[in-house]
């Protein structure tokens, strides 16, 4: 196989993709692969042009999620788009997470507070965090004591101001020593993983711009972990095999680790911090879906 012609989509924000994305364009061009940096809605784009259409770094899309689902539906009417437009619809409101727990895959506990609905949720009164259901990057998101009630209740209001659904989760204060464990998997199989620190801190406000600086490491995955994320992957859409790439985030608990989140859209991979020796087998896998 050789001579693919790929889109890597991207927004215009980072055109010429970030430093991970040019990280992955040469190794597929090194495999043959024709490749270029597509924004998502330049409406110049020829997407039929192209074998493969690989949604990366659209981090803009949760501003503009109807119209950046319509692109996908469009794009998939005239290339192969990964991931698919079914699982992009379904991983970027994290009511997933309602799905992933009605499957029997252990979670982070979650309510979802829609706008229109009293601004009370049942972490009040406990260390708690709130952002937006449909969300990239921790933006929108805030952490709270036990003590800051109105402060919660306020920012649930300012979400719905906005027309956003609140998510409010409990914080899980493990992860202050032990951080979270992303696990990345490609075309169905477990790539890397690597620890992430905490980032949200009682009294950080609002983060600014595409997305929040991660402190980041590569961490091996454990027999638990592999164990919750192929669960996890059991329960999307069209099972473990339907998507080209996906990122399961894991937080510790004293029962085992937990989905905090299971991205299927535009997740970094983390391969030039955690696994650069992977880039290639990463680049093999996408070209096999060409």
């Amino acid at each position: 196989m050789s001579g693919e012609s790929i889109a890597l989509v991207t927004c215009a924000e980072v055109p010429d993709l970030d430093d991970e994305g040019r990280l992955l364009a040469g190794a597929l061009r090194e495999q043959g692969a024709r490749v270029d940096a597509v924004v998502w809605d330049d409406a110049g784009a020829d997407w039929a042009s192209y074998d493969l259409a690989v949604v990366r770094s659209t981090w803009d899309y949760a501003e503009r999620r109807e119209e950046f689902l319509a692109w996908a539906d469009a794009t998939a009417a005239v290339t192969r788009l990964e991931n698919p437009p079914g699982l992009l619809r379904w991983t970027t409101d994290k009511r997933y997470l309602a799905d992933l727990a009605a499957a029997g895959v252990p979670t982070v506990p979650s309510a979802f507070v829609d706008p229109g609905e009293p601004a009370d949720h049942p972490w009040a009164d406990a260390p708690h965090v709130v952002k937006p259901s449909v969300g990239a990057g921790s933006r929108g998101a805030l952490r709270f004591s036990a003590g800051e009630v109105e402060r919660s209740r306020a920012h649930v209001a300012a979400l719905h101001a906005d027309g956003a659904t609140a998510l409010v989760q409990p914080y899980l204060d493990q992860v202050d020593a032990a951080g979270e464990t992303g696990v990345v998997v490609i075309g169905g199989e477990i790539s890397h993983a690597f620890r992430k620190g905490a980032l949200l801190g009682v009294g950080d406000g609002l983060v600014e711009g595409l997305f929040k600086e991660e402190e980041i490491t590569a961490r091996e995955v454990t027999a638990d972990q592999a164990d919750v994320v192929r669960r996890a992957l059991a329960a999307v859409p069209g099972g473990s095999a339907a998507p080209l790439y996906a990122r399961v985030d894991l937080l510790p608990t004293a029962d085992g680790p937990v989905v905090l989140e299971l991205e299927l859209c535009e997740p970094s991979f983390f391969v030039i911090e955690a696994a650069p020796q992977r880039v290639g087998a990463i680049a093999s896998v996408i070209r096999s879906r060409a």
